[in-house]
């Protein structure tokens, strides 16, 4: 698996939103129901959604963020055998910064975790790591 960095790229070839978020500088990281693990909040874009819009709407979705600052990083792309036929695909990465929350989710996430701390077990342990050593590396985080 190969995850890789771009500045910009073609709109229309961007399938996901990955927002780090954190709040008083904590990370925020998301349980779904069906895994033991924890990711970061993001998607897939809808069709005719604009990547920024996809963004906002997984982070209220996954995190029931309602007030926060929201940045774009960069582009990023995996390629991996197991997805997608082993065709790159692209997202783009953002910052959040999160102001306030709803008391209840609604969707598929069971809780969100605020934490110091980066998880043991990740989701996507090949693909989010690189996401936020990214982030780091460009002044982000």
């Amino acid at each position: 698996m190969m995850v890789n960095f771009y500045e910009n790229i073609d709109d229309y070839l961007l399938k996901f939103a990955v927002i780090i978020a954190k709040i008083d500088s904590k990370y925020i990281f998301c349980k779904h129901k069906d895994r033991n693990t924890l990711e970061i909040p993001g998607g897939h874009r809808e069709l005719g959604e604009n990547i920024l819009d996809t963004a906002k709407r997984e982070l209220y979705e996954e995190t029931g963020a309602t007030q926060f600052d929201i940045t774009p990083i960069c582009v990023y792309s995996v390629i991996a055998k197991e997805n997608f036929d082993g065709q790159e695909t692209f997202g783009m990465l953002y910052y959040a910064d999160i102001k306030s929350f709803e008391e209840k989710l609604h969707n598929e996430i069971e809780k969100i975790i605020i934490t110091d701390e980066l998880p043991k077990d990740w989701t996507y342990p090949k693909i989010q790591p690189r996401l936020i050593q990214e982030a780091e590396k460009r002044g982000f985080i």
